[in-house]
């Protein structure tokens, strides 16, 4: 799969792709992994942005004109997402990590793309945002967080605001609860949504933290992302068993907390009992200045 497949629309891009991984086995899929993993990348002679690529199952764009990457941190179990226009070139990065921005400074240079927006969707506690060192690194890049988040940044995000990239651009839902400044970024065709901690695979982000309420992540989700149509794709922060994406009616449907009513819902949240970050007194002074401590 090629993240420009033309003549096919995007919603049913993605249900079929649902459906061949819903379908294969475990040894098919590995076998079809390792055979694209080995497979001949894009010669030098060929733009890299319209050329056929490797397969990256769900982690490739699905909308005609669109290059997407989704990348993982292994430590922190972070993804990170890479939106670039095929067109212009211009690109969009989404909750870039510090210890992989050799890889993703990397990417951007072999795909030949402008990074004009660096964005995080929240102010993290488990890892360090790379955005500041990044602007260091490359000219004219700009950072953006949500204006509730309390950290700083080049572009403060308001309701309703849209990043662009070229012809594409992601629209601003600000969905609170996890923390006050969590957002998700909706694609400009409701085709994808970069939910952050607010909704997570089957689960959602933790609310004992960070200005963290059950009530407000509950009433976010339910009114921001669930209001989505079934068939956008949701793209989290994080996961933790390998998954990838889901679907807001997946979601909707089988969310095991989100699924509840809110007093349900609260309970759950209220009682969870987890360990705090292993890096939140060092990431969260960190990504409020931009993942540097001196800028």
């Amino acid at each position: 799969m090629c993240s420009v497949i033309s003549r096919v629309k995007p919603v049913q891009r993605a249900l079929a792709l649902t459906l061949r991984l819903g379908t294969s086995t475990e040894r098919s899929s590995y076998a079809a992994a390792e055979r694209r993993r080995f497979s001949p990348g894009v010669t030098t002679r060929v733009d890299p942005l319209l050329a056929p690529c490797r397969s990256y199952c769900s982690r490739m764009a699905l909308t005609e004109g669109l290059l997407f990457r989704q990348l993982f941190e292994k430590e922190s179990s972070t993804y990170t997402y890479l939106l670039a226009d095929t067109e212009t070139k211009e690109a969009i990065l989404v909750d870039p990590v510090l210890e992989t921005i050799d890889r993703d400074l990397k990417l951007i240079h072999e795909l030949g793309v402008n990074l004009k927006v660096a964005v995080n969707t929240h102010c993290h506690a488990d890892h360090i945002t790379s955005t500041g060192l990044m602007k260091k690194r490359l000219v004219g890049l700009k950072s953006a967080i949500s204006k509730y988040s309390g950290a700083t940044a080049d572009i403060l995000l308001s309701e309703g605001d849209k990043i662009t990239f070229g012809k594409h651009y992601l629209t601003v839902r600000e969905t609170p609860g996890h923390t006050d400044g969590c957002v998700t970024l909706v694609s400009w065709d409701q085709s994808m949504a970069f939910t952050g901690d607010a909704l997570l695979i089957r689960g959602c982000g933790r609310t004992d933290f960070q200005q963290g309420s059950p009530e407000k992540l509950y009433e976010s989700v339910h009114q921001k992302i669930f209001t989505l149509p079934d068939q956008c794709l949701v793209y989290p922060a994080h996961d933790y068993l390998g998954q990838t994406a889901s679907t807001v009616g997946e979601e909707r449907k089988f969310n095991p907390r989100l699924t509840k009513s809110l007093v349900e819902f609260a309970n759950i949240m209220n009682n969870l009992n987890l360990p705090k970050p292993k890096k939140i007194d060092i990431s969260v002074p960190a990504n409020l200045v931009c993942g540097v401590h001196e800028v």
